[in-house]
């Protein structure tokens, strides 16, 4: 069997498609060329003083989009930076209320499928009550290598490409195995609740 590299950047007219096709889902989508341009896209977006809560993200990394919510001297009521000062041992009914409270969440996706569908995976699924119900205003960031053909494309690509890289970081972060413990599929949403930044370049796994 040919290895499928997935980090191959679509053509336009495919972004093109799944834009319109997320659009018909209830997603609301910009496109981007840049990290930059992605950060001040989703900066934008979140009025001064706001609750926010930063999913972690290798996307939201590299982009600067996490420092720059994260800052304690920026403009942002970071959930996270609230819930880093609590202990895990003791604390993680606090905790999950601090982050489950926030008015913004952003976070990123692992593959979007041509006709619409966004799809997470989780270890924990700490994230996923968030993008699914519970936070009233999503941002969502991915590069648009994440796009592919369909579901079935979409969850090889998590298993053999996303899972692989993330089992690295979390053994260097953490020191233990990664796993998908929780999967979501967001194929439709309510307008105007989710947002999408996508980047014409490589970014996260």
């Amino acid at each position: 069997m040919t290895a499928i590299d997935y980090t191959v950047l679509p053509d336009e007219e495919t972004i093109e498609a799944t834009v319109a096709a997320l659009q018909e889902h209830g997603f609301s989508v910009e496109v981007v060329d840049d990290f930059e341009s992605a950060r001040l896209s989703v900066l934008k977006r979140i009025p001064e003083g706001s609750p926010v809560m930063t999913n972690t993200s290798v996307t939201l990394t590299e982009t600067g989009i996490e420092a720059a919510i994260n800052d304690p001297n920026g403009p942002y009521d970071s959930a996270r930076n609230k819930m880093m000062a609590l202990d895990y041992q003791t604390q993680q009914k606090e905790m999950k209320a601090i982050s489950g409270a926030a008015e913004y969440v952003v976070g990123s996706v692992h593959a979007i499928t041509t006709d619409g569908t966004v799809l997470i995976a989780s270890a924990t699924g700490s994230q996923l009550a968030s993008f699914a119900w519970g936070t009233p205003n999503v941002i969502l960031v991915a590069g648009t290598q994440k796009i592919v053909p369909d579901i079935e494309a979409a969850r090889d690509r998590i298993v053999e490409h996303s899972l692989k890289l993330e089992d690295v970081r979390a053994q260097a972060a953490y020191g233990q195995r990664s796993f998908i413990g929780k999967f979501l599929e967001i194929r439709q949403e309510l307008p105007g609740r989710i947002h999408l930044v996508l980047i014409r370049r490589q970014v996260g796994f």
